[in-house]
């Protein structure tokens, strides 16, 4: 077989070579681009910031707030800002101070609240007229401007003579009131002699 037999066999082909050619250039011109992912639905921080800490002034200028974290991460897609070993101290002149401390929490995107979340303690310091007060909770919600701490987990509260479990609590730091929502259980410890 000769050159001139072989280009009469395929050449009778070569228009459907070239129309299946023109149907693919065609089909990849009408197909949509791929979508390019979008950054702003992405959940990165667009800040981070290492032994963080930030202090609340009262109308005298004196601290009443004090919040610090190991960590803090604020992501901008959802105005969120994560914390990681919070600590939180609450100040009033003339009582004890009163600390929070976490394994981690958030904070709201007005930043007017604050959710404490896993291990959490506060700590009450002790007073000429109190023993201190130790409280173990795994969720707290505080409210900075209103002074108020609550949650509706399982609550044990400490303190030199009792232990006491309950589920549920508000605490009003302003007039220093406790409330127990449901559950109350109280176990009295007598002083050791």
């Amino acid at each position: 077989m000769n050159i001139v037999s072989r280009v009469r066999y395929w050449l009778p082909l070569l228009p459907l070579f070239g129309l299946l050619g023109a149907a693919y250039w065609l089909n990849q011109q009408v197909q949509p681009e791929p979508a390019k992912p979008d950054s702003n639905k992405r959940h990165d921080p667009d800040a981070i910031v290492e032994n963080f800490s930030a202090t609340k002034l009262n109308e005298q200028g004196m601290p009443n707030f004090i919040m610090a974290a190991k960590k803090m991460l604020h992501y901008p897609d959802d105005d969120s800002t994560l914390l990681e070993a919070p600590r939180i101290t609450m100040i009033s002149a003339g009582q004890p101070s009163i600390q929070a401390i976490a394994r981690r929490g958030a904070i709201s995107g007005k930043g007017d609240e604050i959710f404490l979340h896993d291990d959490i303690e506060i700590l009450r310091e002790a007073s000429a007229r109190q023993s201190g007060l130790t409280l173990q909770t795994e969720y707290l919600h505080i409210i900075p401007d209103r002074d108020i701490v609550n949650t509706d987990r399982t609550v044990i509260v400490i303190d030199a003579h009792n232990i006491i479990r309950a589920t549920g609590m508000e605490w009003d730091n302003k007039s220093r009131i406790l409330k127990l929502l449901s559950q109350v259980r109280s176990e009295h410890v007598p002083n050791k002699q």
